[in-house]
């Protein structure tokens, strides 16, 4: 099983979209296997989004992540990088195809609703940053025989 950071951005739960969205990651099969609403600090800010601090859109990034409360979730499945990222769409709502989270509900390219880690080496640095180790509940779900054969 895989993981990944998804965080709910700001403008995903002032549009009351949360549960909209939770849905559509459990319907597709994966496991929500920590949640935690929070306020994202300038601090955490910087942490998470290093890469970008130096760049000049970053304050405006910052303003935004840190506006109002996030959902954080991490997402355990096969491939759940991969999938989540191809549920999401294009990091433009205005780019993203029908049918994907973005696609369905953005029209912006900063308020895209959601971000997702890109690859194992950010989920790993991600989750962290987040969660606590004791605050990640893995389970397996009673009707995971009918979701996957057994060798997958």
């Amino acid at each position: 099983m895989e993981r990944t950071l998804v965080l709910l951005k700001p403008d995903c739960v002032q549009r009351r979209l949360t549960g909209r969205i939770i849905a559509r990651f459990e319907d597709k099969g994966l496991n929500l296997i920590a949640v935690k609403l929070m306020r994202i600090t300038p601090e955490l800010s910087k942490q998470h989004y290093a890469e970008h601090v130096n760049k000049p859109f970053y304050p405006g990034l910052e303003a935004f992540i840190t506006g109002a409360p996030v959902l954080a979730m991490v997402v355990e499945g096969l491939e759940a990088i991969r999938v989540v990222r191809e549920m999401l769409g294009a990091t433009s709502g205005l780019k993203a195809a029908a049918g994907t989270i973005r696609g369905d509900y953005s029209s912006s390219r900063q308020m895209n609703l959601v971000h997702a880690s890109d690859g194992p080496e950010a989920a790993a640095r991600e989750i962290p940053l987040y969660f606590r180790d004791e605050e990640i509940c893995s389970y397996e779900p009673t009707l995971t025989p009918w979701m996957k054969a057994a060798d997958e």
